[in-house]
């Protein structure tokens, strides 16, 4: 009688397992996954994908614009082919190194009647701090 027991526990503890990690498998591969392009491939996408996507690319040299204190606008430029852009709105804690020229990753869904993407979070990337560091590696090798 305990060994029906124990193999009914067993089977129960492996279905539970492999519940969890079905789940797990489909709830990463669900809607709420997030596509990481640049600008580039985000003007070629279809519209649902840019539902929810992350971005990256350069701040343009111009056309930057503070909005009001809390956010900026600003084009998004392609690294690869500059003539490609989009225009971000971006509301939020804007970073201290956020300039002309900088690379930025930014974060939102694309509003197609405005063609405009509104970002919820915008990160900039240092180029001299990794810069430095290359420069340190180099000198150890």
């Amino acid at each position: 009688m305990a060994k029906k027991n124990s193999k009914a526990v067993y089977l129960a503890a492996v279905l539970l397992f492999l519940g969890g990690f079905g789940y797990l498998i489909y709830s990463g591969l669900s809607e709420d996954s997030v596509y990481f392009l640049n600008v580039n491939e985000a003007l070629a996408a279809e519209e649902g994908v840019l539902q929810q996507a992350r971005l990256f690319g350069k701040v343009a040299m111009d056309n930057v614009d503070p909005n009001g204190g809390v956010g900026v606008a600003f084009d998004l430029v392609d690294k690869m082919k500059p003539g490609q852009a989009i225009r971000v709105d971006y509301k939020g804690s804007v970073p201290d190194t956020f300039k002309p020229g900088v690379e930025v990753i930014v974060e939102g869904r694309m509003d197609p009647s405005a063609k405009v993407f509104k970002a919820k979070t915008l990160v900039t990337k240092c180029p001299s701090k990794y810069k430095e560091q290359s420069e340190e590696m180099e000198e150890k090798a």
